[in-house]
């Protein structure tokens, strides 16, 4: 009789295998709809109805996923989404997207993941391979998901498979998508690694497997923490510029001529997102839980959350000298509230925390963001108001926090009084109206 591995093997290589994908979100919805589109049944699940509704009439709610594409897929019924986890007995596959967001002290929540978990042993049977994608803190999958699935005396590699494979979205990225980003897979054991491998292959042209689940949640965390440490160097460099009176935009550009052991990297209004400002921490938990007190990254963090505090300021000091208006009453337009460009993702994002600090010193304050189109705030919720010749003159200082592609920059210059620009939005433009991080 064949083992669980062949059976598997032999239902992937011939795309009979069924997928089950927990967490229809930024992440969990592309890779559904990817396995769909190759062939495959894929089976969606989410808690929230609101997002199954809209899916089942084929409307995408995800920005890197036309609703055309969706409806494909859903009509065709290689897709089917449900609020259910019942029929995770009936698939082979089940890959795990769902949030690991931080609690209120900055510790790790993996809540969702030890939920899902939960389900997904209660309707478990043998043969089953088991993928987490959600960024996590190295051991979750080893430490937390191996005991909880081998409890029914299940061993992995042989009864079933167990493995990690972080996410590597770029939501909103042109030309990198699930299809043509390397894939970073960790195992169990060998057999987890090879099942895994296997499964993503379908889909995935270059998918690279490590020795086990730790070093793929580890991997996961260095490249954001790369990222994060670095901006938080360039954004200290851009706060000693400021005090030297030293265009930090312009050194940028002349360091990084050189062609070889310089990377650039650009200052801004803080971190946003569900990655970069989180997945940092997410690593210096596990690390002190260990011993090991990880200086370096903390203070990255630190000076990154540090840039609202710095922007909002900034403007504050800019009215007092310019135009010597106090900041309360004064009419301040943000322009980009989501945490990057040419996208509507708000998580995070230090548009904000900068809006907030401003209401704090009662301005009044409006935004315009082409993307998001209403904003809930601790203090009130606003919407996003037109660029008209009116709503840009009648503001004492426009500030530009996230620089999408659709916005008229000319227009915004031409009708603002003042304008603090924290993206370099106005590269090597000299103009009395301008200032810049």
């Amino acid at each position: 009789m064949p083992s669980h591995k062949e059976l598997l093997v032999n239902k992937i290589n011939k795309k009979k295998a069924r997928i089950a994908v927990i967490g229809l979100g930024y992440v969990g919805l592309p890779l559904a709809v990817e396995f769909a589109k190759t062939g495959f049944s894929v089976f969606g699940i989410d808690i929230n109805k609101e997002k199954i509704d809209m899916l089942k009439k084929g409307v995408s709610y995800v920005q890197d996923i036309p609703s055309s594409t969706l409806k494909g897929v859903i009509k065709n019924r290689f897709l089917q989404v449900s609020q259910d986890y019942k029929n995770l007995t009936d698939v082979d596959i089940i890959i795990v997207s769902v949030p690991t967001p931080l609690t209120k002290t900055r510790e790790p929540d993996i809540s969702y993941i030890i939920d899902a978990s939960k389900k997904i042993k209660d309707n478990f049977r043998k043969g089953q391979l088991v993928i987490l994608e959600s960024t996590t803190y190295p051991g979750t999958t080893s430490e937390i998901l191996l005991p909880l699935f081998s409890k029914k005396g299940l061993k992995a590699g042989e009864d079933f498979f167990l493995a990690f494979s972080p996410e590597r979205v770029d939501p909103g990225n042109k030309k990198f998508r699930t299809s043509n980003i390397p894939k970073i897979v960790g195992g169990i054991t060998k057999n987890c690694t090879y099942l895994a491998k296997l499964t993503y292959g379908k889909i995935i042209g270059n998918v690279i497997g490590v020795s086990n689940s730790t070093v793929a949640e580890t991997a996961k965390l260095l490249e954001n923490t790369f990222r994060a440490v670095n901006i938080a160097l360039i954004n200290e460099f851009a706060l000693m510029c400021d005090r030297l009176k030293i265009n930090v935009w312009e050194v940028i550009e002349a360091a990084k001529t050189k062609p070889f052991g310089f990377m650039p990297f650009y200052p801004g209004p803080g971190l946003g997102g569900h990655c970069l400002p989180i997945d940092p921490l997410y690593l210096t938990w596990k690390s002190r839980m260990h011993g090991f007190e990880p200086r370096l990254i903390e203070l990255a963090s630190q000076i990154n959350s540090c840039m609202p505090t710095y922007v909002a300021n900034k403007v504050i000091g800019m009215l007092n000298a310019k135009k010597k208006r106090p900041i309360k009453g004064a009419n301040i337009l943000v322009v980009g509230v989501s945490y990057k460009k040419d996208v509507s993702d708000v998580r995070e994002s230090p548009a904000i925390e900068i809006i907030d600090m401003l209401l704090s010193k009662q301005a009044k304050v409006s935004y315009h963001d082409p993307y998001v189109l209403s904003l809930s705030l601790e203090r009130k919720c606003l919407r996003s108001v037109k660029l008209t010749k009116q709503n840009i003159s009648r503001n004492d200082c426009v500030i530009i926090v996230t620089d999408h592609t659709k916005i008229d920059y000319d227009f915004l210059l031409e009708n603002a009084r003042l304008i603090f620009d924290t993206r370099n939005v106005y590269d090597n433009l000299s103009n009395p109206k301008i200032f810049k991080v």
